[in-house]
């Protein structure tokens, strides 16, 4: 299996550190323990997102396509690693606490305890739809599971949005791979495309809430 991977992947997506490092590691884990090594993979892509899914998830498909292990077991693995690795950061928001995380909150320069309530106060109205939604969202992906932990949303509601979003978006991905065979590198180069676009709409709203805040600062000294 490795040398397939290491042959189609590098030469096709002109991506090679990602594609060769990450698509290395995870054929190891499916080589070792099968599917459940993909739903390993997805687990630990949830709890360090640098890990990409739009890799592991295809790849996944491609491997269950050569026989390694069914369709069905690639599904089930891949979406119960990303309802554990979800559910560990839940606990990490239940763990920091509403409390804690005010504390921790008031030191960040440019940021104040109004801004929590505000994104609190959002959170409580949409934070089902966030949970949901966020599954097909890179990086919010993982994020999104800490404020649901801190704002103690009912567990066993958590974890069937986290398995309904997940399970949509797993099944995108490994089906892709699936049915693409050795190209099955191809998804990753136009999810790549929508991460990006993702990264550049945070980017852009971080900069418009810090220029925000700087004017706002500024006319309070110059109104004292």
């Amino acid at each position: 299996m490795r040398t397939e991977l290491s042959t189609v992947a590098p030469t096709q997506t002109g991506n090679e550190s990602l594609l060769g490092g990450v698509a290395d590691w995870a054929v190891t884990m499916m080589e070792t323990i099968g599917a459940p090594g993909a739903g390993l993979a997805i687990a630990l892509e949830n709890l360090f997102p640098p890990l990409p899914s739009e890799v592991i998830l295809p790849l996944a498909g491609f491997t269950a396509s050569r026989g390694d292990f069914s369709l069905a077991e690639a599904l089930f693995w891949t979406t119960a690693g990303s309802v554990v690795g979800a559910y560990l950061l839940y606990l990490l928001g239940v763990l920091l606490g509403r409390d804690r995380m005010r504390r921790l909150v008031a030191r960040v320069p440019l940021v104040d305890l109004e801004d929590v309530d505000s994104v609190e106060a959002w959170f409580n109205r949409h934070g089902y739809k966030a949970v949901f939604f966020g599954r097909m969202v890179p990086i919010f992906r993982s994020l999104v599971s800490i404020p649901a932990g801190i704002e103690r949303m009912p567990v066993w509601k958590f974890l069937g949005l986290t398995l309904a979003g997940s399970l949509i978006w797993n099944t995108i991905f490994v089906l892709s791979g699936y049915y693409l065979g050795e190209n099955w590198h191809l998804v990753e180069q136009y999810a790549d495309i929508f991460q990006k676009l993702v990264i550049a709409a945070v980017v852009l709203l971080v900069a418009f809430f810090v220029v925000s805040k700087v004017r706002k600062v500024r006319r309070k000294r110059q109104s004292s």
